[in-house]
Parts: structure tokens; C-alpha cells; sequence
């Protein structure tokens, strides 16, 4: 009896959860019930790469706990497009059009993550077109991020780009367990040139580089420097 209160509990936590996505607010609880029941929960440790450019899309993924990476790999260079953190949906691209990735997605944190199969998908997909819009929206504003990513890239100096990176990547004022090499890879420019950036913010007094951290001596500056 206490085995199967447990098992109701844990299946209404997770239909509660799934309901909490904002992809499928408002969806009947019959069809969160069953949408719980079909799809996979599974557990994925650092480094597993759960699809990469050219396969196939078969399924949607939530990611529930842990941190998902998104990228892609040109020669020696690694371009991040994403860090992804909970609750968050990936794999759309494998969902629509040529049903085909392009980018990688690795774990970087150890991950709990749904899964959910094509033809649950897209019976959802066919039953509730509110669903689908919002699938459509997250592709459209996951295009337009890029675009404005390589907008950035292309037209605004390095410097700013940097010091609103470490703004957003700190804890208070610390950047831990950031590489030159990871910095560089989020602004898509080589190791070296990101080097030369956090030596002349560190010239400056705005910074301070010690061994896997980096801490903000001059907020007030660095913000400034983020907004040139």
C-alpha cells in the first residue's frame, strides 16, 4: 500500500513539473498524465553527448536537473551557443522541418532529463495547436539570439562583450572555474585575443586573475566597460 502512495505521489510530482513547462501550460491533466507515462526520465553523467550536427531528430528533450551545453565544433574551435539550466526544452530543431540537429548537446552538470518520443510529439503537436505554437516560438527566439549573438560578434568590440560575460557568469563578485579557453569559446573568438581582453581589464584595476577565479574588484567600471 505505502509502495503504490509513493508511486502516485512521485507520478503526480512529475505530472506537476511537466504541467509547470511553459510549453505545456494549459494542457488537460489527462493528457499531462499520460504524456508522463509515455515519455522516459532518464539520468545522464558529465560529458555525454546527447545529439550532434547531421542526426536525426527523433525526440524532444526537458531538461529537470543539472546543466546542458549547446555548440558546435568548427575545426579546432568550439562556438558555445547555449548554457542550459532547469526547466529547459532542447532539441527543438529535430522536432521540425528537416527534423535535423544542428549543433551538438553535451552534459555538463550531472542531468535528469525527459524524454520525449516523436509520435507521442507530434499527436501532441496535432491535438493542441497551442503547443505547437510555442514550439515554433522557442525556435524563432533561439534564431533571433543567434542573430544577435553574431550581431555582437561582428560589429561590437571585444572588451564590452567580455566584461558583460563576466558579469553575467559571477557570483557576487567571483567567476569561478572559468578557463581562458571557456571564456573565449562563449565569445567565439580565439584563446589568445580573450587573454589579451581580461590582461587589460586586470592593467585597469577592474579585476583581479587568480588560479580558477576571477574576481571583480571595480563593479561600477566593469559595467561601464560592458555598456562602450
Amino acid at each position: 500500500m505505502k509502495l503504490k502512495k509513493a508511486k502516485l505521489t512521485e507520478s503526480l510530482t512529475e505530472v506537476a513539473a511537466l504541467s509547470s513547462q511553459e510549453l505545456f501550460v494549459g494542457l488537460p491533466a489527462a493528457e499531462l498524465r499520460a504524456l508522463e507515462k509515455s515519455s522516459e526520465r532518464k539520468e545522464f553523467g558529465v560529458g555525454h553527448v546527447l545529439f550532434q550536427p547531421g542526426e536525426t531528430g527523433q525526440v524532444l528533450f526537458i531538461l529537470e536537473k543539472g546543466r546542458v551545453q549547446t555548440f558546435r565544433n568548427l575545426g579546432e574551435r568550439k562556438l558555445i551557443i547555449s548554457e542550459l539550466q532547469p526547466p529547459a526544452v532542447f532539441g527543438e530543431m529535430g522536432c521540425v522541418g528537416q527534423r535535423m540537429y544542428h549543433c551538438s548537446a553535451q552534459v555538463t552538470e550531472n542531468a535528469q532529463i525527459r524524454i520525449i518520443h516523436q509520435p507521442e510529439l507530434e499527436g501532441l503537436l496535432r491535438n493542441h495547436p497551442d503547443v505547437t505554437r510555442r514550439l515554433l516560438d522557442l525556435v524563432s527566439q533561439r534564431f533571433v539570439k543567434v542573430l544577435l549573438d553574431l550581431e555582437q560578434m561582428s560589429f561590437k568590440p571585444l572588451l564590452p562583450r567580455l566584461a558583460k560575460l563576466l558579469l553575467d557568469k559571477a557570483k557576487g563578485d567571483a567567476v569561478n572555474n572559468a578557463t581562458h579557453k571557456e571564456l573565449a569559446e562563449h565569445l567565439r573568438v580565439y584563446r589568445e585575443s580573450a587573454t589579451m581582453a581580461l590582461g587589460e581589464l586586470k592593467k585597469a584595476g577592474i579585476i583581479a586573475i587568480e588560479r580558477k577565479q576571477i574576481r571583480i574588484l571595480d563593479r561600477t567600471r566593469l559595467e561601464r566597460a560592458s555598456r562602450e
